[in-house]
């Protein structure tokens, strides 16, 4: 991995390349979910809660399949300014929905929809204060909220055997200051030069990948480095879950 000197770079959080933030998870947060994990990446903190419901959306009815989808929102003072609430203004906007989107898809590439029965488990994430990250932390808590939701489901005798064949988690990377770093917070974020978000499986299989230039084209060798990265980080988060769930 050919990574510029390091000691030229100075982050405004005083972090390495490749450090990432403080990130802590708490499992069983929310009582009345079936499974939820309050989730802090430095200072971005989400809500996951995963809800059980005995059915499936119309296109799945009589299928066997179960199914496992997203929601996903900001509270109005998550950020700077108050923003305000998508229900008030009658709908979600296109990045809410590109979000929750991608966030459905990646907790679905690590569940056995069949084994899982006829049953859909909503994944919400409501992000409690924002500084950049938001999608990946969501990822990251919602496969810890689902994990417990699949238990309980065992517990009770609705489920023989675990549907959950993988574990994910998510990272953001990018270049900033024509560095490549690890996990931007939002005074990086807003500035980068490249943006990606990476969705990675325990084994290093990638799920979902979502990079943009925000100036100028960028090199091969570039995106290379911001893989290098992410499973750099990933493999450290993965670890995080895993005492996270072996803890409680």
């Amino acid at each position: 991995m050919k990574i510029l000197s390091d000691n030229k770079l100075i982050r405004p959080s005083g972090r390495s390349f490749d450090e990432l933030r403080k990130i802590e998870f708490i499992p069983n947060y929310i009582s009345h979910a079936e499974g939820s994990c309050f989730v802090k990446y430095g200072e971005t903190h989400v809500l996951c809660t995963a809800s059980v419901e005995e059915r499936v959306p119309v296109f799945l009815k009589n299928s066997n399949k179960g199914w496992v989808t997203a929601e996903y929102g900001m509270l109005p003072r998550s950020t700077h300014t108050r923003s305000g609430r998508e229900a008030s203004r009658g709908k979600q906007s296109g990045r809410t929905l590109e979000i929750q989107r991608l966030i459905g898809r990646s907790l679905r590439s690590i569940v056995d929809l069949k084994a899982l029965g006829e049953r859909q488990i909503i994944i919400d994430c409501d992000v409690i204060q924002a500084d950049g990250g938001t999608r990946t932390a969501s990822i990251t808590g919602g496969w810890i909220a689902l994990s417990y939701a699949v238990k309980k489901l065992i517990q009770i005798n609705k489920l023989r055997s675990n549907p959950i064949i993988g574990q994910i988690c998510a990272v953001s990377c990018g270049i900033w200051n024509g560095f490549s770093v690890l996990d931007l917070d939002y005074s990086e974020d807003s500035s980068a030069e490249v943006d990606t978000n990476f969705v990675i499986t325990s084994d290093q299989k990638l799920v979902e990948i979502q990079i943009s230039s925000e100036s100028e084209p960028f090199e091969r060798e570039k995106m290379n480095e911001l893989t290098d990265l992410a499973i750099i980080g990933t493999s450290r988060i993965i670890d995080l879950q895993l005492e996270a769930l072996n803890d409680s």
